[in-house]
Order: C-alpha cells, then structure tokens, then sequence
C-alpha cells in the first residue's frame, strides 16, 4: 500500500516539475523573441538614420533594389496625374483625423507610381471631401523618400472624384503600385506649391520597450522556480509537523 501511494507522489511530483519546467521554458522563448525585436527594432532605426544622412540621388539611377534605397531622398522629373488621387483614412497629426493625399506621377523615364503629398484634415463629415491643394500642370522636379509599396495599407480606400465633390470608395493603394515596388514621400519640387504643409512622417525612431520586456519574461521565469521551490518547502514542513513522508 505504501509503496502505491510512494509511487502515486513520485507521479504527481513529475507532473509538477514537467509544469513548472514548461512554464520556465515558455518564459525564456517570450524573453528571447522580445530581446530579437529589439535588437530588429535597433537595426531598423539605424538604417533608416543612415539614409536619411545620405545625399539625394536621381531616381532614374535606381533600377532594382529598391529595399536598398528606402528612405534615402530621391529627385526626379515627371508629371501629376490630378484625376488619380486617393485618400488614406485613420491618419492623425497633433491629435487631429485627417488623410494622407496620394497622387499618380508619371516620370520623364515612363514609370508611374504613387507619391504621398502629405496630411490633409478631415471634412466636416464622412461625405465632405477633405480641402487638397491642386498639382501642378506640366513637368516638375521632386525632391522625395524613397518608400517601398508594402508600406501602403491595402485595402479600397477614398478616391478624390474629378469634381471634387464627395467621396468614392474604390481605390487600391497597392493596386497599381506594385509593378513598380516603391512610392514617394514629397518634402518639396520646383514649385512652392509642392511642399506639404504637414508631410508624411518618419517613424519614431526609439528602441522601444523590447527589452525591458525580454527582462521581464527572465524576471517572472525566476518567479515560477521560486513558487515551486516554496511550494516544496512548505509541504516538507507540514509532513514533518505530522509525522508523514512530505508529498511533492
């Protein structure tokens, strides 16, 4: 009989290690996964400072590797295309809803693509059209970011109508992007009028709390051993206290 109740705690004492181990484990992968986003997050912020150090260079140079050139500043030449416009929603400057304005461009080399003229506030409602500032008829200059497609949300978004008046709900921002794998943020061209008011934003470049947190997930493993080590000790005490052999 005691030798079934001796081999029934040696069970459940297996169980407990086996939860307590998976439990540590699973702590230690959080903490790992936690420490490599920062670590990603580190390498991200410095390439995109690195770039945005770098001298412009024309965009007709830049053939392939795009990845290569992302937020470096690109010039070129081309023409607007008013009648292609979309609006992207749920984009805030200083606490206020607005849209990001993008406008087909057609460069002097015959590639097309999209260039994010800025934020823009929101209409009084839904279906009023946000107030955007007209482009430019004829050939410009461009003095922009070199972004990749995937950064464009997808998805229908709002379409700017030729008239002006209301909101159409057609549009694909990666659409008719993606043969050219790239789009542009505008800072300014040879106009005054092409400067944004509020341009599109480089994001914030902090470390974030990936490590703090990786810390956390070593600090609450700690915490699992501990309780265990606790647990066992006072189950030893309560056995001695009666006189039995101590459960696990």
């Amino acid at each position: 009989m005691s030798g079934e109740r001796s081999s029934e705690k040696e069970s459940k004492a297996f169980l407990k290690n086996l939860v307590t181990l998976m439990l540590v484990l699973g702590c230690l992968w959080a903490s790992q996964w936690q420490f490599q986003r920062g670590i990603d997050r580190q390498d991200r912020n410095q390439a995109i400072e690195a770039q945005l150090t770098l001298s412009p260079v024309e965009l007709k140079n830049v053939k392939q590797d795009f990845a290569k050139y992302e937020w470096r500043t690109v010039t070129t030449q081309g023409s607007f295309d008013p009648t292609n416009q979309i609006l992207l929603k749920n984009r805030y400057f200083e606490g206020v809803y607005g849209y990001e304005v993008l406008t087909r461009f057609t460069a002097s080399d015959g590639r097309s693509f999209w260039v994010d003229r800025g934020w823009v506030k929101a209409g009084k409602d839904a279906t009023t059209a946000p107030v955007v500032s007209s482009t430019p008829t004829g050939e410009v200059s461009l003095n922009a970011r070199l972004r990749l497609d995937r950064s464009l949300p997808q998805g229908a978004f709002f379409a700017l109508p030729t008239n002006g008046e209301g909101l159409i709900s057609k549009l694909n921002a990666q659409s008719d992007s993606t043969s050219e794998g790239f789009y542009l943020d505008l800072l300014s061209g040879s106009q005054p009028s092409l400067t944004p008011v509020v341009p599109a934003q480089v994001p914030e470049l902090s470390d974030g709390p990936h490590i703090a947190y990786s810390l956390q997930w070593i600090f609450f493993g700690g915490l699992i051993i501990y309780g265990r080590i606790l647990i066992r000790r006072g189950q030893i005490l309560t056995s001695k206290e009666l006189g039995v052999e101590p459960a696990s």
